[in-house]
């Protein structure tokens, strides 16, 4: 069992769906359930770790279902960076509220409201105890932000990608559909792969796999998770070798 006061990893790379911010709403941000999201990461004040996050942009547009009605996908995609930089704001904003300083480095250049991503200066800020939030993907198309959160997480050197999800971890099947659904404490990158298993598309999965970069899966809705996971406590799923 890990120590509530001691962080078990000194950088870490917080992944959240676009998603994660709808709360009861259909589209957008719900100001609430980013209040939420700020108030956890505050948690880790004490522990003086190092945040790295990457945020989808799935609650304001998705690029590949647009790209599958018809929508050329190139510029699907890039609408969909779009939206990762609206969500991206919109946590920064939260957590500047709340008195944490927050730099949003975007893959795509847009000066008046982000600086643009250099790893040095991305790593400088992290050094400074500055919350970085990295948004516009990869800045490619056909890359999604699963992947560029594991690219994010190397270059900064990230020790774990932490996945926030709507669920408790990894499960042999989708357990909102399958009861019979089994949650794996502990699984292997091949596994992920061979399974199939929708924890994040085969890309990612094979990033992290080739550069040794664990990864847990764990529901974002229980509240405390984000710190006692941080702490080492046997929360979620640990995706490794």
């Amino acid at each position: 069992m890990g120590d509530k006061k001691k962080a078990a990893y000194k950088r870490i790379l917080l992944k959240l769906s676009g998603e994660a911010l709808l709360g009861k709403q259909s589209t957008g941000v719900d100001p609430d359930v980013v209040g939420y999201i700020a108030d956890e990461i505050m948690s880790l004040s004490d522990l003086k770790i190092q945040i790295g996050i990457v945020i989808g942009g799935g609650n304001i547009f998705r690029g590949i279902q647009a790209g599958n009605r018809g929508m050329e996908r190139t510029t699907a995609d890039y609408m969909g960076m779009l939206a990762t930089v609206i969500n991206s704001l919109a946590l920064q904003s939260a957590l500047e509220v709340k008195g944490l300083p927050t730099r949003v480095q975007s893959s795509i250049e847009m000066r008046e409201i982000a600086e643009t991503f250099i790893q040095r200066k991305a790593v400088r800020h992290l050094e400074k105890g500055r919350i970085v939030i990295f948004a516009g993907g990869t800045g490619n198309p056909y890359f999604s932000t699963d992947t560029a959160a594991c690219l994010r997480a190397m270059e900064i050197r990230a020790d774990v990608i932490l996945k926030a999800t709507k669920v408790d971890g990894v499960y042999s099947a989708d357990p909102v559909l399958d009861r019979s659904a089994v949650m794996f404490k502990k699984i292997s990158y091949i596994d992920v792969l061979t399974k199939n298993l929708k924890v994040m598309d085969s890309t990612a999965i094979s990033l992290c796999r080739d550069n040794r970069l664990p990864i847990v899966v764990f529901n974002l809705q229980k509240k405390g998770n984000i710190r006692g996971v941080v702490c080492g406590k046997k929360i979620g799923t640990y995706v490794g070798e």
